[in-house]
């Protein structure tokens, strides 16, 4: 079978922008407040803690959107070769409005349970769902999918 990428999904470079910005501003802003009021001890501890989460937060959204997701026959991927779900194991495809899925994208059911996973802003993994999207174009979400949708009518007809 041939590893051709039939499919790319990467962060869009002012969405991925904007949110690492807005992450990273509101963890300074609760830094700055937390030690600029000197609110009573227990707020500062707070204010402090979802200030550097909010930070820590920043940098993961950053590295995370950083891959692109590729689609082959055989498999969804990473850019970096990690392997979020083989084309066999997928059960069904869910890019309706009412979805439980990320922004601009879809959702993916499992056959088979796999490791709890997620990369801010591009891909998610709890149990047998697989949610893909987030600060990524609704066009190259919804090629995917559809590529996808055809893959498994086509497997399942055949």
């Amino acid at each position: 079978m041939s590893d051709e990428v039939l499919a790319t999904v990467s962060a869009s470079p002012p969405r991925r922008w904007l949110g690492v910005g807005m992450l990273a501003f509101m963890g300074g802003l609760l830094i700055y407040v937390a030690l600029s009021t000197q609110p009573a001890f227990g707020w500062q501890l707070f204010l402090l803690g979802v200030g550097i989460g909010a930070l820590l937060m920043a940098d993961r959204l950053r590295r995370a959107t950083s891959m692109t997701l590729e689609l082959t026959a055989q498999e969804l991927r990473t850019s970096g070769g990690e392997t979020i779900v083989r084309i066999d194991n997928i059960k069904s495809l869910d890019r309706g409005m009412f979805a439980f899925k990320p922004s601009n994208g879809f959702v993916i059911r499992t056959l088979q349970a796999d490791s709890r996973r997620w990369e801010s802003g591009l891909w998610w993994r709890i149990g047998r769902r697989i949610g893909v999207g987030g600060v990524t174009p609704g066009h190259q979400t919804k090629n995917m999918a559809e590529i996808i949708a055809a893959m498994i009518a086509q497997r399942d007809n055949g």
